[in-house]
C-alpha cells in the first residue's frame, strides 16, 4: 500500500494517544530534531546561516527545538518570534532555547545572506487566513534567495484540503518535513507548489486507521507481474471507445490508441459523427464498430469528443445500459450534469462506473463553481463518488481518486506538461485498457492515474509534451516496473 494520508482529525487522535504515554514535550522534541536534520542536510557541509520564523503555537515550539539542535551542530541560527509562545510545550521549548544563549529577534531581519530560512509559524491547526505580521513574514520568507523549509505544513495551507486558508497565499517551501504521517493537503491543489518535496517523519508515533493513501506502484500489484507466455489477445480484454461527434474524431482516437498501447487485447472505436470512418492509418489495429454490435466487452469508455446533441445523448443512454464497467469522461460528464434522467440511469447501474472529471466538469455535476471544487478537491471528489455511486478521478495537480466506500487516494506523479489538449482522453483510454488486466476496477484506475503522471515525469520537461507522447512513455514505465519485479 502507498503511504497513508491522515486528515487533521485523524492526526489529532494519533497525537493524543501517543502523548498520553510520553513525558510532556517529547513529540515536540522529536519533531524539532527531525526538522534540524532536514535543515542541516541543505546546508553546505552542515554549517551556515539559518533564520527560523516561529509562531506562537506548537509549530513555533518545533522551531525553537530545531534552532537549538542546529546551534549544537555549529550552525549560525537565530529565531524570529512575531508573537510570544502561547502553549505550555512551546513556552518550555523557547525557555530552553533562551537559556542556551539563543538569539531571538522580535522583528523580521533586513536583507542578509542566509543558507536556509525556516517556516515554523503555523501547522495543521490553521483555521484563519494569514494576516498582519504573519502574512508579512510569509512574504519575507518567499522573497529570500535561500531555500525555504517548512516545518509540518507550509503556513497558510489547509492540511486537509490543499488550498490556502481564506484564499490568502502563504509560504511556498522548497521542502517540507511533516510529522506522524502525510497530510492530503500537501499533495493536491495549492499544496503541490507550496510544500515542495515532502519528507515524512513518524517521530515514534505508531500508524493508525485512515481512509486515504498516497498512490504508489504497490497499489496495483497485479500489473507488476510479467505476462505469462501462454496467453492471447482475449486474455487482456476488449475495450470500446465511444465518442467522436462531428469534427471531434481526434479525441476518441487518442483514447483508443492509448488503450492499445497499454495492453488491451482488442480496441473498438465507435465515432458517432463519422460513420464512414473505417481505418486509422496510424493505428490500423483499431476496429471500427458501433457499440450496439459489440458483446463481451471488459470496459467501455464514453465521452471523448462525444458532443452534447441528441446523438450524444442516445450514445450515452446506450452506454449506461451496458453490463460492463463504464468510464465516463468529458462531454458525457456534462450530459450527466445537465440531464437528471441520465444521472439517475448512471446511479442505477449494476456494473462498475468510473467518472473522470476535471474541476469544471466536477462543478457542473455538483451544481457549483470550479473555484469551489478547487477549495476542497478531496471533499468534492468524495461527494461525487457518494452521489453517483462511482469511482471518481478528479483530475488536476494531485489527482484525487475517490471510492464509494469513502476511501481515497492522491496521486503524487505528474507535471505541468500534462496541461495540454487530449491528455484526459489518453487517461480515459488507459483506464479502459487496464480494467481488463487488473484484479479490480479500482486497481486499474490507480495504475492508470499513476502511470499517466509518471509518463509526464519521464518526459522530463514542463512544456513540449503532447497527448500522443503519453501512452508510449507510460507503457515503458510499466515495463520498467515489471523488469524490477
Amino acid at each position: 500500500m502507498g503511504e497513508p494520508l491522515y486528515r487533521v482529525a485523524e492526526l489529532r487522535a494519533l497525537e493524543q494517544s501517543a502523548q498520553a504515554a510520553l513525558a510532556p514535550g517529547t513529540l515536540m522534541q522529536r519533531a524539532g530534531a527531525a526538522a534540524a536534520v532536514l535543515v542541516a542536510a541543505r546546508l553546505p557541509e552542515g554549517r551556515g546561516r539559518v533564520r527560523i520564523v516561529c509562531g506562537p503555537g506548537n509549530n513555533g515550539g518545533d522551531g525553537y527545538v530545531c534552532a537549538l539542535e542546529l546551534a549544537r551542530r555549529g550552525v549560525d541560527v537565530q529565531c524570529v518570534a512575531l508573537a510570544a509562545a502561547a502553549t505550555e510545550d512551546a513556552r518550555a521549548a523557547f525557555a530552553r532555547w533562551a537559556a542556551a544563549g539563543g538569539v531571538t529577534l522580535t522583528e523580521l531581519p533586513g536583507d542578509e545572506r542566509c543558507d536556509a530560512v525556516v517556516d515554523a509559524m503555523f501547522g495543521i491547526g490553521m483555521a484563519r487566513p494569514l494576516g498582519g505580521v504573519f502574512l508579512a513574514a510569509a512574504d519575507w520568507l518567499n522573497r529570500q534567495a535561500a531555500p525555504v523549509l517548512a516545518i509540518d505544513v507550509p503556513s497558510g495551507l489547509d492540511a486537509d484540503r490543499g488550498c490556502w486558508v481564506g484564499d490568502v497565499a502563504g509560504v511556498r517551501a522548497a521542502a517540507t518535513v511533516t510529522f506522524i504521517g502525510a497530510k492530503p493537503g500537501l499533495f493536491t491543489g495549492d499544496g503541490c507548489d507550496a510544500a515542495g518535496t515532502v519528507d515524512i517523519e513518524p517521530i515514534g508515533v505508531a500508524p493508525g486507521a485512515c481512509a486515504g493513501m498516497l498512490l504508489a506502484p504497490s497499489d496495483f500489484p497485479g500489473l507488476l507481474v510479467p505476462r505469462a507466455r501462454n496467453t492471447h489477445k482475449g486474455t487482456y480484454g476488449s475495450v470500446a471507445i465511444v465518442g467522436g461527434n462531428l469534427g471531434m474524431v481526434g479525441a476518441p482516437l487518442l483514447a483508443a490508441r492509448a488503450a492499445l498501447r497499454l495492453g488491451a487485447g482488442r480496441v473498438y472505436l465507435d465515432c458517432i459523427g463519422a460513420a464512414g470512418l473505417r481505418l486509422d492509418p496510424q493505428q490500423p489495429e483499431l476496429m471500427f464498430r458501433p457499440l450496439a454490435g459489440l458483446d463481451g466487452l471488459t470496459a467501455c469508455v464514453i465521452g471523448c469528443g462525444l458532443g452534447e446533441d441528441d446523438a450524444a445523448r442516445g450514445a450515452l443512454t446506450a452506454a449506461l445500459a451496458s453490463p460492463c464497467p463504464l468510464i465516463i469522461d468529458a462531454d458525457a460528464l456534462n450530459l450527466l450534469g445537465a440531464d437528471a434522467t441520465l444521472a439517475q440511469r448512471c446511479l442505477a447501474r449494476q456494473a462498475d462506473t468510473v467518472l473522470t472529471p476535471h474541476p469544471l466538469e466536477a462543478a457542473r455535476l455538483l451544481g457549483t463553481a470550479a473555484a469551489t471544487v478547487q477549495q476542497d478537491r478531496l471533499g468534492h471528489a468524495l461527494e461525487l463518488a457518494r452521489r453517483f455511486r462511482a469511482t471518481v478521478v478528479l483530475k488536476g495537480a494531485g489527482t484525487v481518486v475517490a471510492g464509494v466506500d469513502g476511501r481515497y487516494a492522491i496521486n503524487p506523479t505528474g507535471s505541468p506538461a500534462l496541461a495540454t489538449a487530449g491528455t484526459g482522453d489518453v487517461l480515459a483510454g488507459m483506464i479502459g485498457a487496464l480494467i481488463g488486466q487488473c484484479a479490480s476496477p479500482r486497481e486499474a484506475v490507480h495504475a492508470a492515474v499513476w502511470l499517466h503522471g509518471a509518463a509526464a515525469e519521464r518526459f522530463g520537461a514542463d512544456i513540449g509534451l503532447v497527448a500522443t507522447d503519453i501512452a508510449p512513455l507510460a507503457a515503458r514505465r510499466l515495463a520498467e516496473l515489471r523488469a524490477r519485479r
